[in-house]
């Protein structure tokens, strides 16, 4: 058997009066072991300038409060080391896991030393990282009213630690074991961008459980490993597309992608996502515009129609589906499908180039438009031609829900390309 542990000697973390005690700080040795941790006195003291935690030793030269030398106590804490391993090692070739009752038995016999009952306290094992998360997804879900979207990124986040390990401990999420993780989803193949992501929800675990006092490593707080990333590309449909798309005559055996195409033209014209396209009931329509509370933020907001998203409306109002909705539903993966065979059929086929990052590899794609066209699409294209046409977009935050300016960049950027280019248009005449 070949025991997997860790000695580290560390200054005991205390505090007076909410602040860091920094003169005669006890010197302790921790064992962490089999998900196990273990610590020990070591009898001795110093003051925190006066220790080298790089080297996890008293810095040359220095003394502590009982004039004890920094040979004197450097050389006891690498006999205490010393003795931990040869215990170990016994328990290695007696192919047996030690209990910690019996490591701390075993070494306070071999250094003839009984420690404090205090320090009994330490023996319990490090807390059960899934109790932490389970607790974590069930006050934050119930308290912000999650959409289902967020619980499946919490899913797919537990999904990645289990492939890293099974059973973590809160322990395990030292700065060593977070970059541990990282490099197990750099090993699934995984853009850069997703990679962030998942350490970004896995931080907000770990948040969390600080300010719950579950956890005392905050390393995590400062961990940002260097993830190259691009810019996402952001698909949408322009004034020409618009009308090719309405205008496109579908084939007498496709008419099902009819309703594919009015449900997409929809949030086109109104900036609805799918969810809420998907639950929106004929309660959520006025004479002259909607009013829904969103699914995924929660935010009650109001839409004016146009005379197209209007034109649509009209054409389904007299039809009754399940639930009072105005449109027919199905599957967002179902209309994804659908809607990429109908941009196909429409000729919607535009180069887009895509480019992001796995690792240190930059990896750039060409593809047609319909092959990455979806339904979140629709939204993009309302904000992109919103702006392109002049509209401030204060106003066209309001429609869409968003809070902050950060969220709409991208979209402001698209618009002063458009506008640059149509202005060269200047040049034909």
């Amino acid at each position: 058997m070949n025991i997997k542990r860790n000695v580290i000697f560390a200054l005991e973390s205390r505090k007076k009066d909410g602040k860091p005690i920094v003169e005669n700080v006890p010197i302790r040795m921790r064992v962490v072991y089999n998900n196990q941790r273990v610590e020990f006195t070591t009898g001795y003291r110093i003051d925190v300038s006066k220790w080298d935690a790089e080297k996890q030793r008293v810095k040359n030269g220095c003394t502590n409060k009982l004039k004890q030398t920094s040979a004197e106590i450097n050389g006891d804490l690498s006999n205490y080391f010393t003795e931990i391993q040869n215990i170990f090692k016994e328990f290695e070739v007696k192919d047996e896991m030690p209990t910690t009752v019996q490591l701390r038995e075993a070494f306070n016999l071999a250094i003839k030393k009984v420690e404090p009952e205090e320090n009994t306290v330490q023996e319990k094992p490090p807390l059960d990282f899934w109790k932490v998360f389970n607790e974590f997804v069930s006050e934050n879900s119930k308290r912000n009213n999650w959409a289902k979207g967020t619980l499946q990124k919490f899913n797919a986040l537990k999904k990645h630690i289990e492939r890293w390990k099974s059973e973590p401990t809160m322990d395990d999420f030292s700065e060593k074991g977070l970059s541990d993780f990282a490099d197990t989803l750099h090993k699934q193949d995984l853009k850069n961008s997703t990679i962030d992501k998942q350490i970004g929800l896995l931080k907000w675990v770990l948040r969390w459980s600080a300010s719950k006092n579950l956890t005392s490593d905050n390393a995590f707080m400062n961990f940002k490993p260097k993830l190259k990333t691009a810019r996402k590309t952001v698909v949408f449909l322009d004034a020409q597309e618009l009308k090719q798309l309405t205008d496109f005559e579908i084939p007498e055996d496709k008419k099902y992608l009819e309703k594919v195409r009015d449900i997409f033209l929809f949030c086109c014209y109104t900036s609805l996502r799918y969810s809420d396209v998907c639950n929106l009931c004929h309660s959520n329509i006025r004479d002259s515009y909607i009013e829904i509370v969103t699914v995924k933020t929660n935010d009650r907001i109001v839409i004016e129609f146009n005379d197209k998203s209007k034109a649509i409306y009209e054409k389904y109002k007299d039809f009754h589906f399940e639930g009072g909705k105005v449109f027919p539903v199905i599957s967002n993966q179902k209309m994804n499908d659908y809607l990429k065979n109908l941009a196909e059929l429409a000729g919607l086929n535009n180069p887009v180039h895509q480019t992001y990052y796995k690792g240190n590899e930059r990896i750039e794609t060409i593809l047609p438009k319909y092959a990455v066209l979806s339904t979140h699409d629709a939204r993009r294209t309302f904000i992109c031609n919103a702006l392109s046409l002049g509209i401030p977009a204060n106003v066209v935050m309001k429609w869409t829900g968003h809070s902050d300016y950060k969220a709409m960049k991208p979209y402001i950027d698209i618009a002063d390309d458009i506008k640059a280019s149509a202005m060269s248009k200047f040049n034909q005449l």
